[in-house]
């Protein structure tokens, strides 16, 4: 029996690992989306997650890989999110459009946390300067395959990164507090400009 498979009150090593990570990220998710801008330090995470540093170092190498973690852990549910959206809506743009909006709206809204994290965090925290403009190919290639191919791929590709990023301020306002709309609001002009990124190539 290996290492991994040996059972203590009944969990594998590998369990208990996955769970303390799990413990890290959630207290990764409540300092770094603090909205008072909490400090993210080794100690606090550890006095967040009730685990030892032994824990913390298990996991991370150190402070700022722990916050790129976090911080990926995030973009990570906000891409699953609208693949999923976009999967079960159906082909008619409309529908894909106003299921991906909804979706990260969701994601965002209903747990500030997240939005902080995803959309405040890279602007404040030295450990994600330049890693939010890293992972933003992610989100527009997952933009550029609802576009027509009607256009070439540098077309597309030009229409998706705008519309990202055209986005990705959109809601760095609202989430910070200097767009003041109804979240109706912003989730119908949200859907308009993807249906509209669409109409370019349609």
């Amino acid at each position: 029996m290996t290492g991994t498979e040996r059972t203590w009150a009944g969990t594998t090593l590998a369990d208990r690992r996955a769970t303390r990570r799990r413990r890290l990220i959630e207290a990764g998710l409540e300092l770094l989306g603090d909205p008072g801008g909490a400090a993210v330090s080794v100690r606090a995470v550890c006095r967040t997650a009730q685990l030892t540093e032994r824990y913390f170092y298990e996991n991370f190498a150190d402070r700022d890989g722990f916050v790129v973690g976090v911080y990926d852990h995030v973009v990570n549910l906000a891409h699953q999110v609208l693949v999923d959206a976009v999967d079960l809506a159906g082909p008619e743009p409309r529908h894909r459009a106003e299921a991906a909006v909804s979706a990260f709206v969701t994601l965002v809204l209903d747990d500030p946390r997240k939005g902080r994290v995803l959309l405040l965090a890279p602007l404040a925290d030295p450990a994600l300067r330049g890693v939010g403009v890293q992972r933003l190919p992610l989100f527009a290639d997952l933009v550029r395959e609802q576009l027509s191919d009607r256009v070439d791929d540098a077309d597309r590709t030009m229409t998706a990164t705008a519309l990202v990023g055209g986005l990705a301020n959109l809601f760095v306002a609202y989430v910070s507090g200097t767009l003041d709309v109804s979240r109706e609001r912003l989730t119908t002009h949200c859907v308009r400009l993807v249906l509209g990124a669409e109409a370019l190539h349609s």
